[in-house]
């Protein structure tokens, strides 16, 4: 068989494996779903783990001790948030019609001057208390999903408990997995691939733990500027906003709306609003233009723009697997497309 021939073969096959791997993630997306977490999870905290195996702990110690690490964070985060946003939801639902009085109040007599429209605000009043009693009936209709949710409630409880198991596993035979796949890399293009896997592996890791600490500090920041603000339900608020964050322009727009929502039910007017306004303003700022530069770092090329489409095309492909997908197979793309432009600008056909 001519050398050409077989080349032209082997990279055949390759493209079948990929081919055939993607069919297979798009079918099995949902089952995948918890081992997919757990890896981004494992990719994660390995570096942590590492740290600790330098200091003589044992990697199956130093794996317990950060799995205990994430649980504690995430029973913590749960009893102060659930609370507070059940709280929350109940205050706003009970100040419904305080809104339509306030927009009446507020924004009646504008609309009513410059265009003419007169606001109905006792047809609106009707209008929702019309629709709130019918939520019981609604509830009646939703029993025979009863079912439905309560096997979504099953697979949640499943997923609880395998995606720490799975963590687990992979935290403590991470470094066994990377020499089984690089075992399997064919010589011939071995250097080439290590290269490219090291370069997204700096672009995936310094994204992904960069955003993470970004997420955090600005959870802090929106938390204590709302609470210097007056604002009440600051820490929902101010957690909600920051982790978001994650998603571009997404933190800015969800805190501000429920900040926005919150503090005209407790301040009455808009004025005193400033203030809120003014601390996502600012964390606006200090996150764009000090924290994602420093720690997250203008040299990895995931655009805002390309990573809210990643999320938002891998979402409506494989639901929330897509979601934790994205940004893995977008940091190996970016690293690809910055290859193939080096691989053209010195080629013949760029200098000819």
């Amino acid at each position: 068989m001519e050398p050409g021939r077989s080349d032209d073969l082997h990279y055949l096959w390759w493209l079948a494996l990929a081919v055939a791997i993607g069919v297979l993630l798009y079918l099995l997306s949902p089952m995948l779903t918890p081992f997919l977490l757990a890896a981004i999870l494992a990719y994660i905290c390995n570096p942590v783990v590492q740290r600790m195996e330098r200091r003589r702990i044992p990697r199956a110690l130093s794996v317990a001790l950060v799995l205990l690490l994430l649980l504690g964070a995430f029973i913590v985060l749960l009893l102060i948030m659930l609370p507070l946003l059940v709280k929350q939801a109940q205050a706003i639902a009970r100040q419904v019609p305080a809104y339509v009085d306030w927009f009446r109040a507020t924004l009646g007599p504008w609309l009513e001057a410059y265009l003419g429209v007169e606001l109905d605000t006792a047809l609106i009043k009707d209008w929702l208390s019309e629709h709130l009693s019918e939520v019981q009936a609604v509830a009646v209709k939703l029993l025979p999903s009863l079912k439905t949710g309560g096997l979504a409630l099953i697979e949640f409880a499943v997923n609880a408990v395998l995606v720490p198991v799975v963590l687990f596993y992979f935290l403590r035979d991470w470094n066994r997995i990377v020499t089984a796949i690089d075992e399997m890399v064919p010589r011939r293009w071995h250097d080439r691939v290590v290269s490219l896997l090291r370069e997204i592996d700096d672009v995936l890791g310094q994204f992904l733990r960069g955003q993470l600490t970004v997420m955090l500090i600005m959870s802090v920041f929106y938390t204590a500027g709302l609470w210097l603000a007056g604002l009440d339900f600051a820490l929902s608020v101010g957690i909600i906003a920051g982790l978001v964050t994650f998603v571009p322009y997404l933190g800015l727009i969800v805190g501000v709306s429920l900040a926005t929502l919150t503090g005209v039910l407790q301040f009455g007017d808009l004025t005193a609003l400033i203030w809120v306004w003014a601390v996502f303003v600012v964390g606006n700022l200090v996150e764009g233009y000090v924290l994602v530069p420093f720690l997250v770092g203008e040299r990895i090329g995931l655009h805002p723009v390309a990573v809210i489409f990643a999320l938002l095309a891998f979402g409506q492909l494989f639901g929330f697997f897509g979601v934790l997908l994205a940004l893995p197979v977008s940091a190996a793309l970016v690293v690809w497309l910055r290859h193939v432009r080096r691989t053209y600008l010195t080629s013949g056909v760029y200098n000819a």
